[in-house]
């Protein structure tokens, strides 16, 4: 599996409970065309504590998707950049409302065998 991470701000005046709609839409959209696996919630930092440890960068919002492997993952990125299919519309009224987005990928790796 490979998941995605989503680092962003909203840009100023953007009301988050219409950005977590437009989010929502796009998330079933992507589930529905078979280009994520699933996604998690959004998320709002919390960086007052010690166990937040990124002084490199002041986020404030996050969110995660799945893809079943690479394939599913290079393809959800031609289905989002081909501007031609539903998601589109939803990507773009969601991605407007943000700012200073970063994205991480990694893949999920078997555990190790243990060796005698």
């Amino acid at each position: 599996m490979i998941h995605m991470l989503s680092s962003f701000d909203l840009k100023p005046a953007q009301d988050p409970d219409v950005f977590q709609a437009d989010y929502a839409e796009f998330v079933e959209d992507l589930i529905t065309a078979g280009m994520i696996v699933s996604a998690g919630p959004l998320g709002k930092r919390v960086a007052d504590t010690p166990m937040d440890t990124d002084d490199d960068r002041d986020h404030s919002w996050f969110s995660t998707m799945s893809f079943r492997d690479r394939a599913q993952l290079d393809a959800a990125y031609a289905y989002i950049e081909a501007r031609q299919n539903p998601s589109t519309k939803s990507h773009i009224r969601m991605y407007r409302r943000i700012t200073n987005s970063i994205f991480l990928c990694w893949e999920d790796q078997p555990p190790e065998k243990d060796t005698p």
